[in-house]
């Protein structure tokens, strides 16, 4: 089944049901906004571009909707919601609630192994901002946020933050194309130390100050 060129995701989705192979990729086009803010697509497009079937394609469709990944607009087209300044604001008042927390608990949890994959994920950030690499940097921003949040243990948590960035990564994509990468702040650093020092609160400070930063630039970029 043709479901893209990300050899990684296919390799990470062998031997799952199609329909879940097709879910995982259009979660996958809307997080890193492969599918813009706005852009209308029908089920006949995604189902040519993708190479699947009509049946998978509409259970994606219609559990990325209940997710809020995905708007209806009638006559079979599908669109990704574009942000206005509420949802912006909105969006980081629930990031900066439930992200710190992880961030807390992942601090209390954290091993030397765990510590070493974030500093290496960190490290390919680096080198996509460094090199302009805006699906780089999507990439591995988001992979420095699911490890950390994975350390935390913390399943609902996480489950609910994971739809937080569904709704804001493709206005993500917008801000990285208008303005490049190397003008994104994070707080990784901050948080790899508190993270060794088990330093909960540093933990938690890091990561608000990094969803705050983050949230601002798409809000700054968006107007």
């Amino acid at each position: 089944m043709a479901l893209g060129p990300d050899d990684s995701q296919n390799r990470d989705t062998a031997g799952l049901p199609a329909h879940e192979r097709v879910y995982r990729r259009l979660r996958s086009m809307v997080l890193f906004g492969e599918l813009e803010p706005g852009q209308a697509v029908t089920i006949q497009g995604l189902t040519d571009e993708l190479g699947v079937g009509m049946t998978p394609v509409r259970e994606a469709l219609r559990r990325l909707t209940a997710e809020g990944a995905l708007v209806f607009q009638g006559n079979r087209r599908i669109c990704v919601p574009v942000l206005d300044a509420a949802a912006v604001d909105q969006l980081g008042v629930a990031r900066a609630a439930l992200e710190p927390e992880l961030a807390r608990r992942a601090a209390l949890r954290a091993d030397a192994g765990g510590i070493a994959r974030l500093r290496a994920t960190d490290a390919r950030l680096d080198r996509a901002i460094s090199r302009g690499d805006v699906a780089g940097y999507l990439a591995e921003n988001h992979a420095f946020h699911a490890e950390l949040n994975a350390m935390a243990d913390a399943p609902i948590l996480t489950e609910l933050v994971e739809g937080l960035w569904l709704r804001f990564g493709p206005s993500l994509r917008v801000v990285c194309g208008l303005f490049g990468t190397r003008n994104l702040p994070d707080r990784h650093k901050d948080l790899i130390t508190a993270l060794e020092r088990r330093d909960s609160d540093a933990a938690a400070e890091a990561m608000y100050q990094d969803v705050a930063q983050g949230m601002a630039q798409i809000r700054n970029g968006l107007e």
